[in-house]
Protein backbone atom coordinates (compact mmCIF):
# COMPACT_ATOMS: atom_id res chain seq x y z
CA UNK A 1 0.00 0.00 0.00
CA UNK A 2 1.22 3.53 -0.82
CA UNK A 3 1.19 6.27 1.78
CA UNK A 4 1.44 10.05 1.36
CA UNK A 5 2.34 12.38 4.21
CA UNK A 6 1.14 15.94 4.70
CA UNK A 7 3.25 18.42 2.75
CA UNK A 8 3.06 21.00 5.55
CA UNK A 9 5.12 18.71 7.76
CA UNK A 10 7.88 18.38 5.13
CA UNK A 11 10.92 20.72 5.41
CA UNK A 12 10.90 23.33 2.65
CA UNK A 13 14.62 22.94 1.95
CA UNK A 14 14.31 19.20 1.35
CA UNK A 15 11.20 19.72 -0.77
CA UNK A 16 12.99 22.20 -3.05
CA UNK A 17 16.05 19.96 -3.40
CA UNK A 18 13.92 16.93 -4.23
CA UNK A 19 11.92 18.83 -6.81
CA UNK A 20 15.14 20.00 -8.44
CA UNK A 21 16.42 16.42 -8.68
CA UNK A 22 13.11 15.26 -10.17
CA UNK A 23 13.16 17.92 -12.84
CA UNK A 24 16.81 17.35 -13.74
CA UNK A 25 16.34 13.60 -14.07
CA UNK A 26 13.39 13.92 -16.41
CA UNK A 27 15.06 16.65 -18.47
CA UNK A 28 18.18 14.50 -18.90
CA UNK A 29 16.15 11.72 -20.51
CA UNK A 30 13.82 13.88 -22.57
CA UNK A 31 16.01 13.67 -25.73
CA UNK A 32 15.64 9.88 -25.69
CA UNK A 33 11.86 10.13 -26.04
CA UNK A 34 11.10 10.05 -29.75
CA UNK A 35 8.41 8.95 -32.15
CA UNK A 36 10.08 5.55 -32.24
CA UNK A 37 10.44 5.12 -28.45
CA UNK A 38 8.05 6.70 -25.96
CA UNK A 39 8.59 4.38 -22.99
CA UNK A 40 11.63 4.46 -20.71
CA UNK A 41 12.81 5.11 -17.15
CA UNK A 42 12.70 8.77 -16.15
CA UNK A 43 14.06 8.45 -12.60
CA UNK A 44 16.18 5.55 -11.39
CA UNK A 45 16.58 5.75 -7.65
CA UNK A 46 20.02 6.41 -6.21
CA UNK A 47 21.43 6.76 -9.71
CA UNK A 48 19.57 10.07 -9.88
CA UNK A 49 20.05 11.04 -6.25
CA UNK A 50 16.59 9.77 -5.29
CA UNK A 51 17.10 6.40 -3.56
CA UNK A 52 14.07 4.15 -3.45
CA UNK A 53 12.17 6.19 -6.05
CA UNK A 54 11.64 5.01 -9.62
CA UNK A 55 9.57 6.65 -12.35
CA UNK A 56 8.73 5.16 -15.75
CA UNK A 57 6.87 6.73 -18.64
CA UNK A 58 4.63 4.67 -20.88
CA UNK A 59 3.63 6.91 -23.80
CA UNK A 60 3.22 9.87 -21.47
CA UNK A 61 1.45 7.91 -18.74
CA UNK A 62 3.70 7.63 -15.71
CA UNK A 63 4.26 4.90 -13.14
CA UNK A 64 5.96 5.77 -9.85
CA UNK A 65 7.42 2.89 -7.82
CA UNK A 66 8.87 3.11 -4.32
CA UNK A 67 10.70 0.61 -2.16
CA UNK A 68 9.19 2.01 1.05
CA UNK A 69 5.56 2.39 0.09
CA UNK A 70 5.80 6.10 0.92
CA UNK A 71 5.32 8.81 -1.71
CA UNK A 72 7.23 11.88 -0.51
CA UNK A 73 4.90 14.91 -0.46
CA UNK A 74 7.12 17.00 -2.79
CA UNK A 75 6.87 14.24 -5.39
CA UNK A 76 3.09 14.17 -5.24
CA UNK A 77 2.91 17.97 -5.41
CA UNK A 78 5.27 17.98 -8.42
CA UNK A 79 3.14 15.37 -10.22
CA UNK A 80 -0.07 17.30 -9.59
CA UNK A 81 1.52 20.59 -10.69
CA UNK A 82 2.52 18.94 -13.98
CA UNK A 83 -1.01 17.61 -14.44
CA UNK A 84 0.39 14.29 -15.63
CA UNK A 85 -1.42 10.99 -15.23
CA UNK A 86 0.66 8.97 -12.79
CA UNK A 87 0.01 5.69 -11.04
CA UNK A 88 1.99 4.43 -8.07
CA UNK A 89 2.95 1.09 -6.56
CA UNK A 90 5.23 -0.34 -3.91
CA UNK A 91 8.15 -2.51 -5.00
CA UNK A 92 9.28 -5.76 -3.43
CA UNK A 93 6.09 -6.63 -1.62
CA UNK A 94 4.76 -10.15 -1.28
CA UNK A 95 1.27 -8.88 -2.01
CA UNK A 96 2.26 -7.59 -5.50
CA UNK A 97 -0.43 -4.92 -5.41
CA UNK A 98 -1.81 -3.20 -8.49
CA UNK A 99 -0.86 0.45 -9.10
CA UNK A 100 -3.14 3.16 -7.72
CA UNK A 101 -3.87 6.54 -9.28
CA UNK A 102 -1.78 9.37 -7.78
CA UNK A 103 -2.51 12.23 -10.17
CA UNK A 104 -4.25 13.02 -13.44
CA UNK A 105 -6.94 11.06 -15.22
CA UNK A 106 -7.72 7.42 -14.63
CA UNK A 107 -6.67 5.03 -17.40
CA UNK A 108 -9.25 2.27 -17.40
CA UNK A 109 -8.29 0.58 -20.68
CA UNK A 110 -5.07 -0.88 -22.09
CA UNK A 111 -3.06 1.39 -24.37
CA UNK A 112 -0.04 1.11 -26.68
CA UNK A 113 3.53 2.26 -26.29
CA UNK A 114 6.29 2.31 -28.89
CA UNK A 115 9.77 0.90 -28.38
CA UNK A 116 12.20 1.14 -31.29
CA UNK A 117 9.18 1.32 -33.56
CA UNK A 118 7.47 -1.74 -32.03
CA UNK A 119 4.04 -1.45 -30.40
CA UNK A 120 3.39 -3.14 -27.06
CA UNK A 121 0.15 -3.20 -25.09
CA UNK A 122 0.30 -1.76 -21.57
CA UNK A 123 -2.25 -1.92 -18.78
CA UNK A 124 -2.30 -0.21 -15.39
CA UNK A 125 -5.28 -2.40 -14.44
CA UNK A 126 -3.68 -5.82 -14.96
CA UNK A 127 -1.98 -6.33 -11.61
CA UNK A 128 1.58 -5.78 -10.43
CA UNK A 129 3.27 -5.87 -13.88
CA UNK A 130 2.18 -3.57 -16.69
CA UNK A 131 2.99 -5.62 -19.79
CA UNK A 132 6.64 -5.03 -20.70
CA UNK A 133 9.92 -4.80 -18.80
CA UNK A 134 11.66 -1.61 -19.87
CA UNK A 135 15.08 -2.80 -18.69
CA UNK A 136 15.11 -5.36 -21.53
CA UNK A 137 14.71 -2.73 -24.27
CA UNK A 138 18.21 -3.03 -25.74
CA UNK A 139 18.21 -6.83 -25.49
CA UNK A 140 15.00 -6.89 -27.53
CA UNK A 141 16.61 -4.64 -30.13
CA UNK A 142 19.64 -6.95 -30.25
CA UNK A 143 17.45 -10.03 -30.69
CA UNK A 144 15.67 -8.36 -33.60
CA UNK A 145 18.98 -7.43 -35.24
CA UNK A 146 20.32 -11.00 -34.95
CA UNK A 147 17.31 -12.75 -36.45
CA UNK A 148 17.03 -13.57 -40.14
CA UNK A 149 14.04 -14.72 -42.22
CA UNK A 150 13.18 -18.31 -41.40
CA UNK A 151 15.22 -18.51 -38.20
CA UNK A 152 13.45 -20.10 -35.21
CA UNK A 153 13.26 -18.37 -31.83
CA UNK A 154 12.10 -20.01 -28.60
CA UNK A 155 11.01 -17.44 -26.01
CA UNK A 156 10.60 -19.09 -22.59
CA UNK A 157 8.98 -17.52 -19.51
CA UNK A 158 7.71 -15.19 -22.22
CA UNK A 159 5.21 -13.08 -20.25
CA UNK A 160 3.49 -10.95 -22.94
CA UNK A 161 5.82 -12.08 -25.73
CA UNK A 162 7.88 -8.93 -26.27
CA UNK A 163 10.99 -10.83 -27.40
CA UNK A 164 8.84 -12.93 -29.73
CA UNK A 165 7.35 -9.86 -31.38
CA UNK A 166 10.79 -8.32 -31.88
CA UNK A 167 12.07 -11.50 -33.53
CA UNK A 168 8.96 -11.98 -35.65
CA UNK A 169 9.36 -8.48 -37.06
CA UNK A 170 12.66 -9.72 -38.48
CA UNK A 171 10.68 -12.50 -40.22
CA UNK A 172 11.70 -15.19 -37.72
CA UNK A 173 9.43 -18.09 -36.75
CA UNK A 174 8.70 -17.79 -33.04
CA UNK A 175 7.56 -20.10 -30.25
CA UNK A 176 6.22 -18.28 -27.18
CA UNK A 177 6.08 -20.29 -23.97
CA UNK A 178 4.47 -19.26 -20.67
CA UNK A 179 2.49 -20.79 -17.80
CA UNK A 180 -0.30 -18.20 -18.10
CA UNK A 181 -2.95 -18.33 -20.79
CA UNK A 182 -3.94 -14.68 -20.20
CA UNK A 183 -0.33 -13.64 -20.88
CA UNK A 184 -0.20 -15.79 -24.01
CA UNK A 185 -3.40 -14.10 -25.19
CA UNK A 186 -1.76 -10.75 -24.45
CA UNK A 187 1.27 -11.84 -26.50
CA UNK A 188 -1.00 -12.66 -29.44
CA UNK A 189 -2.50 -9.17 -29.22
CA UNK A 190 1.02 -7.73 -29.33
CA UNK A 191 1.57 -9.58 -32.60
CA UNK A 192 -1.66 -8.14 -33.95
CA UNK A 193 -0.76 -4.61 -32.80
CA UNK A 194 2.27 -4.86 -35.08
CA UNK A 195 0.37 -6.07 -38.13
CA UNK A 196 1.36 -9.74 -37.76
CA UNK A 197 -0.90 -12.77 -37.68
CA UNK A 198 -0.31 -14.70 -34.42
CA UNK A 199 -1.61 -17.83 -36.15
CA UNK A 200 1.63 -17.88 -38.15
CA UNK A 201 3.56 -18.48 -34.91
CA UNK A 202 3.50 -20.98 -32.04
CA UNK A 203 2.21 -20.45 -28.50
CA UNK A 204 2.69 -23.06 -25.77
CA UNK A 205 1.10 -22.99 -22.33
CA UNK A 206 2.89 -24.78 -19.52
CA UNK A 207 6.07 -25.33 -17.58
CA UNK A 208 9.31 -24.48 -19.40
CA UNK A 209 11.16 -27.54 -18.07
CA UNK A 210 8.37 -29.78 -19.32
CA UNK A 211 8.29 -28.20 -22.77
CA UNK A 212 12.08 -28.28 -23.20
CA UNK A 213 12.08 -32.02 -22.50
CA UNK A 214 9.15 -32.46 -24.89
CA UNK A 215 10.89 -30.49 -27.66
CA UNK A 216 14.02 -32.62 -27.16
CA UNK A 217 12.03 -35.86 -27.55
CA UNK A 218 10.44 -34.45 -30.70
CA UNK A 219 13.86 -33.59 -32.11
CA UNK A 220 12.80 -29.98 -32.45
CA UNK A 221 15.60 -27.40 -32.74
CA UNK A 222 15.80 -23.62 -32.44
CA UNK A 223 18.31 -21.12 -33.77
CA UNK A 224 17.87 -18.83 -30.78
CA UNK A 225 16.53 -19.25 -27.23
CA UNK A 226 15.66 -16.60 -24.64
CA UNK A 227 15.80 -17.69 -20.98
CA UNK A 228 14.56 -15.06 -18.53
CA UNK A 229 13.02 -16.98 -15.61
CA UNK A 230 11.73 -15.61 -12.30
CA UNK A 231 14.30 -15.66 -9.51
CA UNK A 232 12.18 -18.14 -7.57
CA UNK A 233 9.28 -20.38 -8.59
CA UNK A 234 7.52 -23.57 -7.60
CA UNK A 235 6.08 -26.01 -10.14
CA UNK A 236 2.83 -27.98 -9.95
CA UNK A 237 4.59 -30.89 -8.21
CA UNK A 238 6.17 -28.66 -5.58
CA UNK A 239 9.60 -28.56 -7.20
CA UNK A 240 11.51 -25.36 -6.45
CA UNK A 241 13.55 -23.33 -8.92
CA UNK A 242 16.13 -20.84 -7.65
CA UNK A 243 18.18 -18.82 -10.12
CA UNK A 244 21.35 -18.99 -8.03
CA UNK A 245 21.17 -22.79 -7.87
CA UNK A 246 19.25 -24.03 -10.89
CA UNK A 247 19.79 -21.69 -13.85
CA UNK A 248 22.67 -23.84 -15.10
CA UNK A 249 20.44 -26.91 -15.25
CA UNK A 250 17.79 -24.90 -17.08
CA UNK A 251 20.33 -23.66 -19.62
CA UNK A 252 21.70 -27.18 -20.13
CA UNK A 253 18.19 -28.42 -20.87
CA UNK A 254 17.67 -25.58 -23.34
CA UNK A 255 20.97 -26.37 -25.03
CA UNK A 256 19.56 -29.80 -25.96
CA UNK A 257 17.13 -28.09 -28.36
CA UNK A 258 19.53 -25.42 -29.62
CA UNK A 259 20.89 -25.70 -33.14
CA UNK A 260 24.71 -26.25 -33.16
CA UNK A 261 25.14 -22.80 -34.71
CA UNK A 262 22.54 -21.16 -32.47
CA UNK A 263 22.75 -18.78 -29.53
CA UNK A 264 21.05 -18.25 -26.18
CA UNK A 265 20.27 -15.10 -24.22
CA UNK A 266 20.25 -15.84 -20.48
CA UNK A 267 18.97 -13.14 -18.12
CA UNK A 268 18.33 -12.72 -14.42
CA UNK A 269 17.52 -9.78 -12.16
CA UNK A 270 18.68 -11.68 -9.06
CA UNK A 271 20.67 -9.05 -7.16
CA UNK A 272 22.70 -11.33 -4.88
CA UNK A 273 24.78 -12.72 -7.73
CA UNK A 274 27.44 -10.92 -9.75
CA UNK A 275 27.53 -11.09 -13.56
CA UNK A 276 30.66 -13.25 -13.34
CA UNK A 277 29.08 -15.68 -10.88
CA UNK A 278 26.14 -15.93 -13.27
CA UNK A 279 28.46 -16.55 -16.24
CA UNK A 280 30.40 -19.18 -14.29
CA UNK A 281 27.22 -21.08 -13.48
CA UNK A 282 26.20 -21.05 -17.13
CA UNK A 283 29.56 -22.09 -18.60
CA UNK A 284 30.03 -24.89 -16.08
CA UNK A 285 26.75 -26.37 -17.32
CA UNK A 286 27.32 -25.68 -21.01
CA UNK A 287 30.76 -26.93 -22.03
CA UNK A 288 30.13 -26.49 -25.77
CA UNK A 289 28.93 -22.89 -25.52
CA UNK A 290 32.22 -21.24 -24.58
CA UNK A 291 31.64 -17.81 -26.13
CA UNK A 292 29.99 -15.59 -23.50
CA UNK A 293 29.20 -11.90 -23.94
CA UNK A 294 27.58 -9.57 -21.42
CA UNK A 295 25.27 -6.72 -22.41
CA UNK A 296 24.72 -3.64 -20.21
CA UNK A 297 21.42 -2.21 -19.07
CA UNK A 298 19.89 0.69 -21.03
CA UNK A 299 21.43 4.11 -20.25
CA UNK A 300 18.26 5.41 -18.58
CA UNK A 301 18.85 2.83 -15.82
CA UNK A 302 21.46 4.65 -13.74
CA UNK A 303 21.05 2.88 -10.39
CA UNK A 304 22.48 -0.53 -9.53
CA UNK A 305 22.91 -2.65 -12.71
CA UNK A 306 20.82 -5.51 -11.33
CA UNK A 307 19.93 -7.12 -14.69
CA UNK A 308 22.51 -9.68 -15.80
CA UNK A 309 22.35 -10.55 -19.51
CA UNK A 310 24.71 -13.16 -20.95
CA UNK A 311 24.72 -14.12 -24.63
CA UNK A 312 26.03 -17.62 -25.30
CA UNK A 313 26.85 -19.16 -28.66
Amino acid sequence: MLFVFNLSAYPIYHACRMRNLLEKSVARRKPWLTGETNALRLIDGAGDGLPGLFLDTYAGNWLLSTTTGVVPPPVLEWLRDLGVTCYGKRLDTHQKESPVLLSGKEIAEPFLIRENGICYEISFQSGYSQGVFLDQRENRAQVRSLMRPGMRLLNTFAYTGAFSVAAALASAETTTLDLSQPYLDWAKRNFSHNGMDPAAHHFCKGDTFHWLKRFAKQGRKFDAIVLDPPTFSRDEKGGIFRVEENFGALAALAAEVLDPDGWMLCCTNFRRMTPWEFERQLLSSLPRLLNARHSPMPPDFTDEPYLKSVWLG
